[in-house]
């Protein structure tokens, strides 16, 4: 495994402020498993060793020390999964980005995944908790060679509702995209400015704190699958679709708790079919 580190970039304050951190990873099948074969960081970026619950399947953590960011800071996340590789990721906690009254300045995490053919790769992170006068965005980007496969979700709380901490003031603009051999299959992308119609609108957020979306690509899903998941996930909140191969689960709703157990159980449906194994739940989940 290569490291490479170098220092973060800082200056001035405001519109001038800025601390990047960046994360590249390749990952690698040699014999059974799956390794870390290649692993450079920026700033505040970086993982946990790989672990091995489940035999060849890397499983990875990825750290962010600060545990949250403030306006001019910048994650990005490069995840590399070479032919045939296998690996899991996920965060060890929520993440956070806070406000700063309001000037101006954006914050926010890129995350881009590109899987060679017959690689698997799961996202998995733990929530994002955007707070008032932050200017957020959250980027992803999934991009498929053929016969790869893959599952992740985004999930996000406006503020800390339960401490009447509502998301009042700020931006928020997050964007998922899926594509496969360069063709685009899925592009969601939310701009979203608190306190507007949008926010409140019943065709918009309707009011609600909390939401999520699961993506699922790579299988031949059967409809019962589907029917399995809707009847599973009962709750209105949640809603599950498909259209051009790619599996989508969605909560719309006030509570993270139910979101998250929603989405971890919609994990452990879609991913014995699309993957050929059951769920291995990541320790840092229980902990």
């Amino acid at each position: 495994m290569n490291t490479v580190s170098s220092p973060t970039a800082a200056r001035g304050y405001g519109a001038d402020r800025q601390w990047l951190a960046k994360l590249d990873l390749k990952l690698v099948p040699t014999g059974a498993k799956t390794y870390l074969k290649q692993l450079a960081f920026i700033g505040p970026l970086r993982i946990q060793r790989p672990f091995y619950p489940e035999g060849g399947v890397c499983h990875l953590y990825v750290l962010h020390p600060p545990g949250g960011l403030v306006s001019g800071d910048r994650l990005n996340i490069n995840v590399h999964g070479a032919a045939d590789s296998q690996t899991l990721l996920t965060t060890p906690s929520a993440g956070k980005v806070y406000g700063r009254d309001s000037d101006g300045v954006v914050q926010g995490q890129s995350v881009h995944i590109t899987l060679a053919d017959n690689a698997e790769c799961e996202w998995l992170p733990q929530e994002t908790i955007v707070y008032s006068d932050a200017n957020a965005v959250l980027d992803t980007t999934i991009e498929l060679e053929s016969g790869a496969r893959f599952i992740g979700w985004d999930l996000v709380c406006l503020g800390r509702p339960a401490s009447d901490a509502r998301f009042a003031k700020g931006t928020l603009s997050q964007r998922i995209r899926l594509l496969r051999d360069g063709r685009l299959l899925f592009n969601e992308h939310l701009q979203l400015v608190a306190d507007s119609g949008l926010h409140h609108s019943r065709v918009g957020l309707h009011n609600k704190t909390v939401f999520g979306t699961l993506v699922a690509y790579g299988a031949d899903f059967n409809p019962e699958l589907i029917t399995t998941l809707r009847t599973e996930l009962a709750s209105p909140d949640f809603t599950v679709t498909q259209r051009l191969g790619v599996l989508l689960v969605r909560y719309l709703g006030e509570d993270m708790n139910e979101c998250r157990a929603g989405m971890w159980h919609a994990w452990a449906l879609i991913r014995p079919p699309l993957l050929g194994r059951p769920a291995c739940t990541p320790r840092i989940w229980l902990t």
